[in-house]
């Protein structure tokens, strides 16, 4: 038998559907500075700089940029956890 394939968006249909569609660039081009709460809202749309689908609706804060992606700082029970994700899939609060 062949193993079945458990890729990055497997079991995610209605997770990651899009709601509304969305036009223009603007928010691929928002900035965000250290500090700044964000809530991580995952646009199926754009595939890179996409965080795990786990972290869909976590609040965070902002601690720093790696390249175009932001580094946010989630607490996931006990542990603080640190997601890279581009400012697409970020929203302030």
């Amino acid at each position: 038998m062949v193993k079945k394939s458990r890729g990055f968006r497997t079991r995610t249909r209605k997770k990651l559907k899009a709601k509304i569609r969305r036009k223009g660039i603007t928010r691929y081009l928002k900035e965000f500075s250290v500090g700044d709460k964000v809530v991580i809202k995952i646009d199926p749309s754009s595939h890179k700089g996409m965080p795990f689908p786990r972290f869909k609706g976590k609040v965070g804060r902002i601690v720093g940029k790696r390249g175009r992606s932001f580094i946010v700082e989630i607490r996931n029970g006990e542990k603080l956890k640190k997601v890279i994700s581009r400012p697409e899939h970020l929203e302030l609060i």
